[in-house]
């Protein structure tokens, strides 16, 4: 059995600041507290496509899910907590103005798939001024799966716990976004 989840959210700010904004969430480090389920950051890769000038990274994340559902933790023998290595692949098209973000765990995935992408790009009613952004996540309970009333229950609880991390990411992100326009606002006078 799979979930699949969307969620919608229009920032206030032009595409470029939230594309940097969201760059920076982890390193950020007022995120530490709203974030604090997020234990390491890495990059693996970084590439710059010269003909069009899509810049492509790939990072490594792991995170800590803190309580896991009762189903779950005797699936893993009796563990309260797990530590979980995820890949995050951004691709970002700044002529194109448009930013996509997969994110899918590596480890456990004989006991759990969660793919995640999300998607930012100029707001179609304002697009020098907001930033439309759409987060699809997909949860897939694999060994539970013959057992669709117990694999539904560890998938409805794995997702609560991924949305409220969501919201957790687009509160860090919107935070950001007013640094970066209060920076902006100072450049500006100072060149004045």
């Amino acid at each position: 059995m799979v979930r699949a989840y969307t969620q919608e959210h229009v920032y206030h700010h032009p595409w470029d600041r939230v594309t940097s904004a969201a760059f920076r969430k982890f390193t950020d480090p007022s995120a530490s507290t709203s974030l604090s389920h997020v234990l390491d950051v890495h990059t693996l890769s970084r590439s710059l496509n010269p003909s069009t000038g899509r810049l492509r990274t790939v990072r490594s994340i792991t995170v800590h899910s803190p309580s896991l559902p009762f189903l779950l933790r005797r699936a893993l023998g009796g563990r309260d907590s797990l530590t979980i290595n995820c890949v995050e692949t951004t691709v970002v098209d700044p002529v194109g103005r448009s930013m996509e973000v997969s994110v899918s765990n590596v480890g456990l995935r004989g006991l759990i798939e969660v793919e995640e992408r999300s998607f930012y790009g100029p707001h179609p009613d304002d697009p020098g001024r907001r930033t439309a952004f759409r987060q699809e996540t997909r949860i897939r309970c694999k060994p539970l799966s013959a057992i669709a009333a117990i694999a539904g229950k560890v998938e409805s609880r794995c997702a609560e716990r991924f949305l409220q991390n969501s919201q957790k990411g687009r509160e860090v992100v919107e935070r950001i976004c007013g640094y970066l326009e209060a920076e902006s606002t100072r450049s500006k006078s100072a060149i004045s």
